[in-house]
């Protein structure tokens, strides 16, 4: 339960810098955009939300907390 908190958590914190790309986007600051994905917020909550996914895939657990070993299908 606390792996599918974390990961809506850190899905919704991207969604919201999604939006901020877009509007951006939208006001035609390309440089501020680029910005915002190379170096910024965007880059900083997808690198969140991989290491979510990265962490939850080395430990044997799937994503509801269930063994995922050998044979587990």
């Amino acid at each position: 339960m606390a792996y599918e908190r974390q990961l809506n958590n850190a899905m919704e914190r991207l969604d919201e810098s999604l939006a901020k790309l877009r509007n951006l986007i939208k006001r035609g600051d390309q440089s501020a955009a680029l910005n915002f994905m190379e170096n910024g917020d965007l880059k900083d909550k997808y690198e969140e939300l991989q290491n979510i996914v990265a962490i939850s895939q080395t430990n044997g657990m799937g994503s509801r907390g269930t063994a995922n070993g050998p044979g587990m299908l």
